[in-house]
C-alpha cells in the first residue's frame, strides 16, 4: 500500500511540474489598466534599484521600452514561459512617448532544469532597428537583430545591441535570457484599453491614440532625447 501511495506521490509530483508551463501563459492581469499600473511600479523599482545603476544612466538612450511585469517560467526538461507587457516608443522629433502597445512574451527551451520563478523585465529597444523588429506581427527576439543581457552592478561595463535586456527575479533560475523569445501584439488588449480597433503602428509611431490612464507611466520615463534615431515611417 505504501509503495503504491509512494508512486502516485511522485507521479503527482512529476505532473504539477509539467504543467507549470501551460499555468505560465494563464493570464495574471485581468485588465489592460493593471498591466500598465504594475509596468509603472516596475520601471520605479529598476530606478531604485543600486544593481541597475547602467539602466538608470543609459535609459534616456532608448528609442523604446517594454515593459514584463511578471514573465513566469518554470518546467523539468522542458522549460516555458510566459508573460505580458507594455511597449512604448520615442518620437525622435518631438521626444514624446507613446501611449502603450500590449504585448505578449513566452520562449520554450530544452535542457535539463528543474524549479520555478517570476521576473521582472524591461528590453530597451536601443535602434531604429530593434523597434521596427518588434513592430512585427510575430517576432522573435534575437531572429533579425542583436541581443544582449543588460550590464548589472556598479562596475557593468558598456553593451553594444539592438536590444538589451534587464531582469530581476527570485527562484531557482539564475539569470535572464530572452533570446529566442516569441512577442506578439494583444490586438484585443489594444483594442479593449483604446475603445476601438487600432493597428501597433498607430499607437507606437503616429501616436494616433491615447489613453490618460497611462499618464502616469508615461510621465516616469526619460524626458526627451533628441539624438534618438528617427522615428519609423517618418
Amino acid at each position: 500500500m505504501s509503495f503504491t501511495c509512494g508512486r502516485l506521490a511522485i507521479l503527482l509530483f512529476f505532473f504539477t511540474i509539467l504543467s507549470f508551463p501551460l499555468a505560465a501563459n494563464a493570464d495574471y492581469y485581468n485588465e489592460p489598466a493593471e498591466l500598465v499600473d504594475r509596468g509603472a511600479s516596475v520601471y520605479k523599482g529598476f530606478m531604485s534599484d543600486p544593481n541597475m545603476e547602467w539602466f538608470q544612466r543609459n535609459v534616456d538612450r532608448a528609442v523604446g521600452i517594454f515593459i514584463v511585469p511578471q514573465m513566469l517560467r518554470g518546467g523539468f526538461i522542458i522549460g516555458g514561459s510566459g508573460g505580458r507587457g507594455v511597449l512604448l516608443a520615442q518620437d525622435g522629433f518631438s521626444g514624446k512617448w507613446s501611449y502603450p502597445a500590449f504585448y505578449s512574451m513566452g520562449s520554450v527551451s530544452l535542457g535539463f532544469q528543474a524549479g520555478a520563478d517570476a521576473s521582472e523585465i524591461i528590453l530597451l529597444i536601443m535602434t531604429e532597428r530593434g523597434l521596427k523588429a518588434m513592430l512585427s506581427t510575430d517576432y522573435k527576439i534575437g531572429a533579425d537583430v542583436s541581443v544582449a543581457a543588460g550590464p548589472v552592478g556598479a562596475s557593468a561595463k558598456a553593451q553594444t545591441a539592438d536590444i538589451l535586456a534587464f531582469g530581476r527575479a527570485q527562484g531557482i533560475f539564475g539569470g535572464v535570457s530572452v533570446e529566442g523569445a516569441a512577442i506578439s501584439p494583444l490586438d484585443d488588449w489594444n483594442r479593449q484599453y483604446y475603445g476601438k480597433p487600432v493597428e501597433i503602428f498607430d499607437i507606437l509611431i503616429n501616436q494616433s491614440v491615447s489613453n490618460k490612464q497611462a499618464d502616469p507611466l508615461r510621465q516616469l520615463l526619460p524626458r526627451p532625447s533628441l539624438n534618438n534615431a528617427r522615428p519609423i515611417g517618418r
